[in-house]
């Protein structure tokens, strides 16, 4: 799904849920920033795989889709703080059932492969 579809405003609500989720780090950051605001390089050590470079455009997709929030203290270094918007929270909580059943059909799936 590429990122205009995020966009479009003529899709089911459903495309439109998912478009700003889509990729392999989103629910995944989401995840993280439910439990408080995070630093990038916080995140970056709970998503060992995560590239830098991914992390970063990642998190700026999430942040012009509304999820999340972007915080940079004018301190030398400087330091940025990510967390969840209200509009983040509530997708976060709407994730959890579906990773119900996300779960519920990798159990159905394990059966299936332990019975063939």
């Amino acid at each position: 799904m590429t990122r205009l579809r995020a966009q479009d405003t003529n899709v089911c609500g459903v495309t439109a849920a998912i478009a700003v989720i889509d990729g392999k780090w989103k629910t995944s950051l989401l995840w993280l920033l439910e439990s408080g605001p995070h630093r990038p390089g916080e995140l970056r050590r709970r998503v060992p795989e995560i590239s830098e470079k991914v992390l970063t455009q990642a998190l700026r997709e999430m942040e012009t889709d509304g999820l999340v929030h972007r915080e940079v203290h004018d301190v030398l270094p400087p330091k940025t703080v990510y967390s969840l918007t209200e509009f983040g929270r509530e997708l976060s909580g709407l994730l959890g059932p579906l990773s119900d059943w996300g779960h519920r059909r990798l159990d159905r799936l394990t059966e299936a492969r332990a019975a063939s």
